[in-house]
């Protein structure tokens, strides 16, 4: 098997490379409006958002940065295939506007502009994150009424495009060897997920502080749940606003295919560090998904319950007879070429 990774550094709001219908999946995390990190991009891109944040008017500049962000929805509209699935990873943003405290309900924005553009609403998940903080109020301490309840969640948004599920051959063997395990599907189809913490890769080190700084960046894990939960193998993974190149990250593991919008160029240095030992990454990680496997297997056969089946190919039981064909792939070989990657997978054994 072989993938294909591009980026493209340039705007999302106009990706004339890709042709209509041709995205399986988009997974993105774009910037925030309202919070105060992303004040100069939004900014810079709209002089009116500018003009709105320093008269205090945060209704105008919130409602300004999602039409913004709408010129990247509308193309993601256009690439994406019926029945394709788009998931972005949001929070709402809190702040003072002159003397009063705001929520601004991303969310909301986003959903509403899918839903108003053939898209079909799917059940979002609360990605509720942990946090350090030990106050769990903002406003006035101990005192009624005006203190506020701290904001410790963000969202994951769900939609399909258009109003018919994916048409995907039946019996179609790639779609089988991508399924997942059982108790894969009882966590992550979970409408809360509160056991994914931590920054990706290298952004924890102080000399990638600044780049952190200028990215949306997501945990590996999230994307990675997304990719297995949204597409099976050779699709092609859309992230509109790539950052440091996580959802790429996830798809190569996953031998998806995968497509990148960045403006910022330098990020790119930080991917290609992550890339380096892709090969004993994807290793790892395959073994630990096996190996949390065989440990749930075991459990549940202490509590004396029946298994019927037995895996194709790794020879260990599982519970459902979707299951069986269940393969993983093994990256062999990293080609580099520019800003395409290339990447050759043997089956996992």
């Amino acid at each position: 098997m072989r993938t294909n990774h591009k980026l493209y550094f340039k705007d999302s709001s106009n990706m004339c490379e890709l042709k209509n219908d041709s995205i399986d999946l988009m997974i993105t995390s774009p910037p925030y409006p309202m919070i105060e990190m992303w004040d100069p991009l939004f900014s810079s891109a709209n002089y009116e958002i500018k003009k709105a944040l320093e008269k205090e008017d945060g209704k105008k500049a919130f409602n300004l940065m999602h039409e913004d962000l709408n010129k990247v929805w509308r193309e993601v509209g256009r690439v994406l295939k019926v029945g394709g699935i788009a998931c972005v990873n949001i929070g709402d943003a809190t702040r003072k506007i002159g003397k009063n405290f705001h929520l601004f309900p991303n969310h909301v924005k986003i959903t509403h502009y899918f839903h108003s553009n053939n898209f079909t609403i799917l059940p979002c998940i609360l990605w509720r994150k942990p946090t350090n903080i030990p106050n769990k109020f903002l406003g006035s301490g101990m005192l009624p009424p005006n203190a506020y309840v701290t904001l410790e969640h963000e969202y994951i948004l769900i939609c399909r495009k258009g109003n018919t599920k994916r048409k995907i051959e039946p019996k179609s063997e790639k779609r089988y060897n991508s399924a997942f395990f059982w108790e894969e599907r009882n966590k992550w189809f979970s409408d809360l997920w509160e056991d994914i913490r931590g920054v990706p890769q290298n952004l924890n080190n102080p000399d990638n502080q600044n780049l952190r700084n200028r990215s949306a960046a997501y945990p590996f894990e999230l994307p990675y749940r997304l990719v297995n939960m949204f597409s099976v193998y050779g699709d092609v993974v859309l992230d509109p606003f790539w950052g440091t190149g996580t959802t790429s990250l996830a798809a190569m593991i996953l031998a998806r295919n995968s497509i990148g919008y960045e403006i910022d160029s330098d990020l790119i240095h930080l991917f290609k560090k992550n890339i380096r030992e892709i090969s004993q990454l994807n290793k790892k990680i395959n073994r630990n998904r096996l190996n949390q496997h065989i440990e749930f297997i075991n459990n549940y056969k202490n509590e004396d319950k029946d298994i019927k089946y037995i895996s194709t190919y790794y020879k260990f039981p599982v519970i459902t007879k979707q299951e069986k064909e269940i393969l993983l792939y093994s990256v062999k070989r990293l080609t580099e070429d520019k800003n395409n990657f290339i990447l050759d997978y043997d089956k996992f054994k």
